[in-house]
């Protein structure tokens, strides 16, 4: 029997915090979540991060296939989520207008916006070729690790 959504991620975020324990670098921690989001959540074929360098979101670490380098504030379900500064929970990328198709797979997104010293520093971002693959439990989960990513990096 799979395991419910709440405790997936709070063992999620419980590795999380082990992993970034002690560590204060960006890179490193990013990387190291991209990796446990690709081990622990099913269904999904991307998960990674955009980093804000000027006005654009540059590609940071991920796992999954090539991604696109770069995205304009405000372009697709990531520079939406960046400029707006709130989440993005988009069932069906197809009907959100401006999407990015990186990876023509991909139907459901879901963004995060992430901060460092209070900025907005990138976004987390995880996308599933399922239709509306996630939703507010998946959303709430996901906003616990964004926290415990920037405690470690406080």
């Amino acid at each position: 029997m799979p395991k419910i959504k709440s405790e997936l991620y709070r063992e999620v975020v419980q590795q999380a915090s082990a992993l970034m324990d002690g560590e204060r670098d960006l890179i490193a921690n990013l990387a190291n979540l991209s990796a446990l989001l690709w081990m622990q959540l099913p269904d999904i074929n991307w998960a990674g991060f955009y980093l804000l360098k000027e006005d654009e979101l540059v590609l940071g670490p991920f796992q999954g296939k090539p991604a696109c380098v770069r995205i304009p504030m405000g372009r697709g379900v990531c520079g939406t989520a960046a400029k707006l500064e709130q989440p993005q929970l988009v069932a069906d990328v197809h009907q959100f207008e401006g999407h990015i198709a990186c990876d023509a797979a991909s139907n459901s997104e879901v963004v995060l916006p992430f901060y460092l010293n209070g900025q907005l520093a990138g976004v987390l971002d995880i996308d599933s070729p399922s239709l509306a693959r996630f939703d507010q439990d998946d959303l709430q989960g996901l906003q616990k690790l964004v926290l415990a990513l920037q405690d470690a990096m406080a």
